[in-house]
């Protein structure tokens, strides 16, 4: 049950033993919350769609290029050599032996076929995912340009800006594609009070980041431990 408040007048009603305030927890050593903000309302949405950005994959096309270069060139050689009369090399030799006498369910067999199945699946997976997921992408305010935002440096944003709020003593933030998780410590003031003002800023804070797609918000707050 959520306990009904007015914003506009400045109280707030005393909640009654063992309910739950603004989906707080309300304890005497913790608060949790998810804020109910709309990340992007329907009015703020921008007309240009940023999509994520696709990594290049460098190095698995690399390998991969080399690998088939250098099976291909060799093969290419060997092939040249037979038709100008010379034998073939002894590991085609082999493998084609090999390739006629084992059975279907023989173990190399399976494991050569499962090991290249692994391998074909690995490479769709990569050429079917944009991949660098820690940069968001940033609203696309002129259709030519694309901007993203790195994920460290969106949490630090983040944090920089809880810890000024009066009550904290440390602040945690996980950034997330999706939702960002707010971990915060408070030595003085009511815990839902530092919860409520952390709501409020962080909730600033994300949309000012300018992300395409703005990740919910959840935050916990704690009184920090006991020593001894």
């Amino acid at each position: 049950m959520t306990e009904p408040h007015d914003p506009d007048d400045g109280t707030r009603r005393p909640p009654e033993a063992g309910a739950v305030e603004h989906g707080s927890v309300l304890a005497l050593d913790q608060s949790a919350s998810s804020a109910a903000y709309d990340p992007a309302p329907d009015k703020e949405r921008p007309d240009g769609r940023a999509g994520r950005f696709w990594a290049a994959r460098r190095i698995p096309a690399g390998i991969v290029a080399a690998v088939i270069l250098g099976a291909s060139g060799l093969l290419l050689y060997d092939v040249a050599a037979v038709r100008a009369g010379h034998p073939a090399m002894q590991w085609r030799r082999t493998l084609a032996d090999e390739l006629a006498t084992r059975r279907l369910d023989d173990v190399w067999v399976l494991t050569g076929a499962s090991v290249a199945a692994a391998l074909g699946l690995w490479l769709l997976l990569l050429a079917l995912t944009p991949g660098l997921r820690d940069l968001l992408p940033m609203r696309r305010e002129h259709t030519d340009v694309r901007a993203g935002l790195d994920r460290t440096a969106a949490a630090m944003v983040l944090r920089d800006r809880a810890v000024e709020v009066a009550g904290v003593q440390s602040v945690r933030v996980r950034m997330g594609r999706s939702k960002v998780g707010v971990r915060a410590v408070s030595h003085f003031r009511e815990l839902d009070d530092v919860r409520a003002d952390l709501d409020t800023v962080l909730s600033t804070g994300i949309r000012e980041l300018g992300l395409a797609r703005q990740p919910s918000l959840s935050v916990h707050v704690r009184r920090p431990a006991k020593k001894g």
